[in-house]
């Protein structure tokens, strides 16, 4: 799919990558893949708790942390899931964030969110030791089934970005079982949640949910708690903090008691 502003220019330095990486030997899978469980059921909301140094919508972000004393931060803090940026140009990531927490054994499964456009991509996400990677429909069309298979492959399950009800439609042609609605257009940056909303309330109930971007506050959480959604990702308002552990079990505790009254 044809895009352009800031994700045409991420695209572009992508495809570059691409041809390096492609150059060189193909890499040895890494730790094997453990499961995600993020389908919410009836507990609380799931949270996916990101680690980035920069992006372009908000600039330089909080680095007093390692990425891997922030990965324990958010362990700490009872984060379901990582997602760790691997884009160093635009995001100050690396595939070997991913090498670094993996290495610090803790027990919660990481996202490679990364702008995948090719399979070596995705053996770079194995090798570090990836339990999940990020494919947006947005850059792939009606590629996403493609790479989703070679992410399965690989043994790596696949959260499948997604915008509007046209990109719902390609994600569930192509089999995505983990679907997430960005609350940002990456063409322009503007946040919509009102359309996240819409397109989350859409999605089939056999297809673990989440929504990402745009929360920065307990009662973000709380309001997407008592939403379709399984899970949420939460990431510049924590990249904010040196220390998110407190603003993370606040969070918590808001998703909680939103899916307690659910119950009720």
């Amino acid at each position: 799919m044809a895009s352009e502003g800031v994700l045409g220019r991420i695209l572009e330095q992508k495809r570059q990558e691409v041809a390096a990486l492609q150059a060189s030997p193909r890499p040895q899978p890494g730790p094997a893949p453990r499961p995600l469980r993020l389908r919410r059921g009836s507990g609380p909301l799931r949270l996916i708790c990101e680690i980035k140094r920069r992006s372009p919508s908000a600039g330089d972000l909080d680095q007093s942390l390692s990425v891997v004393e922030r990965a324990q931060r958010y362990a700490a803090g009872g984060a379901d899931m990582l997602s760790v940026l691997t884009d160093e140009r635009f995001f100050g990531g690396a595939f070997s964030h991913i090498a670094e927490i993996r290495a610090a054994n803790l027990e919660i499964p990481i996202l490679c969110k990364e702008f995948v456009i090719d399979e070596i991509q995705l053996d770079y996400a194995r090798h570090v030791g990836a339990d999940a990677v990020l494919l947006i429909v947005r850059c792939l069309g009606e590629r996403t089934s493609d790479l989703l298979g070679a992410a399965r492959a690989r043994g790596l399950a696949a959260l499948v970005e997604i915008v509007d009800e046209a990109e719902l439609r390609i994600a569930l042609e192509a089999g995505a079982e983990l679907v997430g609605v960005n609350s940002r257009d990456l063409d322009t940056l503007q946040i919509d949640v009102a359309r996240a909303a819409r397109v989350l309330a859409a999605l089939p109930s056999s297809v673990v949910a989440a929504q990402l971007s745009g929360l920065r506050t307990a009662e973000d959480v709380a309001e997407v708690a008592r939403s379709r959604a399984d899970a949420a990702l939460i990431g510049e308002t924590l990249m904010r903090r040196p220390d998110p552990s407190a603003l993370l079990e606040s969070m918590r505790a808001a998703a909680a008691r939103s899916s307690s009254q659910l119950l009720d």
